[in-house]
């Protein structure tokens, strides 16, 4: 089998990015019948793919038939530079997911992949993830390291 083809992901993608972004996250924490965050995500979505010099771009492949199979989308968080990181800038990964289907065949990596490039074009040069178990081996086989920073909280 030929490696997938990942593409930049257009505000037409807004849709299936959200349906696979329940996707992820019904494999990760079981169904959830909630899906009252969908139209907001899918404008956002809109409005932020529309910009290409923004920062926030998502990685797709599509799906033979229609629709899309995988994706991956990140964003660029701006913060005040500091030692290792003089620009200030960190890419943050999220809404990694393929069809339960579709999954085996590297398109997820080559959704990464496309991700991990459109970083390095903005000269992001940190970039976090948070990976379940079954994501980590892929993240590990592109050089994602655990680091000794324990995430915390809030919400209001």
């Amino acid at each position: 089998m030929s490696p997938a083809a990942a593409r930049p992901a257009v505000p037409a993608d807004a849709e299936e990015l959200v349906r696979l972004r329940k996707v992820m996250q019904d494999s990760c924490h079981g169904p959830h019948p909630d899906v009252s965050w969908q139209p907001a995500a899918v404008a956002t979505l809109r409005e932020r793919l529309a910009d290409p010099s923004g920062s926030l771009a998502a990685y797709v492949v599509d799906r033979p038939g229609g629709g899309l199979a995988a994706c991956a989308v990140g964003t660029i968080e701006y913060r005040l530079g500091g030692p290792g990181n003089p620009q200030g800038t960190t890419g943050y990964v999220f809404s990694v997911a393929t069809d339960e289907d579709m999954r085996r065949r590297g398109l997820s990596r080559a959704c990464m992949e496309g991700l991990l490039g459109w970083f390095r074009d903005r000269d992001v040069r940190r970039i976090d993830l948070r990976a379940s178990s079954d994501g980590e081996p892929l993240y590990a086989s592109l050089g994602f390291v655990r680091t000794p920073d324990p995430a915390m909280r809030l919400s209001l």
